[in-house]
């Protein structure tokens, strides 16, 4: 699964639009936890958390996820956004709990 089939699912809102979403998924990885997620979060993954915030855009750089997804409805402001679209890292967002966002990126 590459991240455009995941923007693909009505689920998910694509919050970085104009990005490749050519990268494949290599499995998803749920974690809220930047310090846990920085030593754990696997090359490729579809990080799926609840922490907004620009540490989180941290963390996905250095771990080479493939995409972040902000689930449970978290607000995510236009300058995170604006910052995730410059380091080149997709972010969707999902009404869904983490759970259920990670099983779309299976």
């Amino acid at each position: 699964m590459t991240v455009q089939d995941l923007a693909s699912n009505n689920d998910l809102k694509l919050l970085t639009e104009g990005l490749d979403l050519s990268a494949e998924i290599t499995k998803p990885f749920c974690c809220d936890l930047l310090s846990i997620a920085m030593g754990k979060a696997p090359a490729g993954a579809a990080w799926v958390t609840v922490t907004v915030n620009t540490n989180t855009l941290a963390v996905a750089t250095l771990t080479d996820v493939a995409c972040i997804i902000f689930a449970e409805g978290c607000a995510v402001d236009s300058s995170l956004i604006e910052k995730a679209i410059e380091e080149e890292i997709p972010l969707f967002s999902t009404q869904l709990s983490s759970f259920d966002a990670a099983i779309l990126a299976k």
